[in-house]
């Protein structure tokens, strides 16, 4: 059975990214679904140096070790990845062991601006860039309005997303069948 890990980029517990990672969980279909948790102390090499790593970034790495999928949600902060999930991602960069290379990954977003964080997936795609896993490049899910684009469920409510996402977790399941 395929691994499914989502990373949630936003810390908030009620956040929209949260529902699209519930709802691409959903449309994947069959997997053994996993989440990694992004919050962990802020990176610093003397932490490193005195402490090792914390807990939960290796945490972290040993899922995306163990994964044989990635789909991470992230929303757009100020024309960015959030600081929280930039923070995860070098932290994880730090354990040894080359947890992204070569790992499918599809990457999304929820935002309440009209471009549905397009400028926080490009910051996040050269984020990814130098761990060197294989990027799902489309199609592109940008939730725009995204307190408004989940019903009571938290199910996205309009069609063309749910077809989008679809055919993202598909492309996705593919390359992790290859």
């Amino acid at each position: 059975m395929i691994t499914l890990l989502g990373i949630c980029g936003a810390l908030r517990a009620g956040s929209t990214n949260r529902l699209l990672l519930a709802e691409a969980r959903r449309v994947f279909g069959e997997a053994e679904h996993a989440e990694g948790h992004i919050r962990m102390p802020l990176f610093d090499e003397d932490l490193e140096i005195a402490e090792g790593f914390p807990p939960e970034a290796a945490a972290l790495h040993g899922q995306i070790v163990a994964a044989d999928a990635i789909v991470i949600a992230t929303p757009e902060y100020n024309k960015a990845v959030p600081g929280g999930l930039k923070n995860a991602l070098d932290w994880v960069s730090r354990v040894p062991g080359a947890a992204w290379r070569d790992k499918p990954v599809a990457i999304m977003s929820a935002a309440d601006g009209r471009a549905g964080g397009d400028r926080s997936q490009f910051a996040l795609r050269l984020c990814l860039t130098p761990f060197r896993p294989r990027l799902v490049t489309g199609p592109e899910v940008m939730i725009a309005n995204s307190r408004a684009a989940f019903d009571e469920d938290g199910r996205l409510k309009d069609e063309r997303n749910v077809k989008v996402l679809t055919e993202l977790m598909q492309v996705l399941r593919a390359e992790a069948e290859r």
